[in-house]
């Protein structure tokens, strides 16, 4: 007797799909460039990061400490630039700091 096999996925690929098709795949990728910006920055001004969103192909990030709201204003395309190599050009196309 022969036995039909199950299909495997992977748990990131499963998620990747649900997103697609509830519609949240923003919310995602807001979620990597928050993992991203975890690994980028010292972890005391990770800290500082309120949050990171993504509304109409541009991503948000709040911001606490003044100082390093004025730093990512001044390197604002730098991490545009970043954020669009890892993720990809389409997704994104501005950057606001709030």
């Amino acid at each position: 007797m022969k036995r039909n096999k199950k299909r495997e996925y992977q748990s990131s690929e499963l998620v990747k799909s649900f997103a697609r098709i509830y519609g949240f795949e923003d919310k995602l990728v807001a979620f990597e460039i928050k993992d991203f910006l975890e690994e980028y920055l010292d972890e005391s001004l990770f800290l500082e990061i309120k949050s990171v969103n993504i509304e109409d192909q541009t991503i948000i990030i709040k911001i606490n400490s003044p100082l390093l709201k004025h730093d990512f204003q001044l390197r604002k395309s730098f991490y545009l630039k970043k954020f669009q190599d890892k993720f990809g050009a389409d997704k994104f196309n501005a950057l606001s700091i709030l």
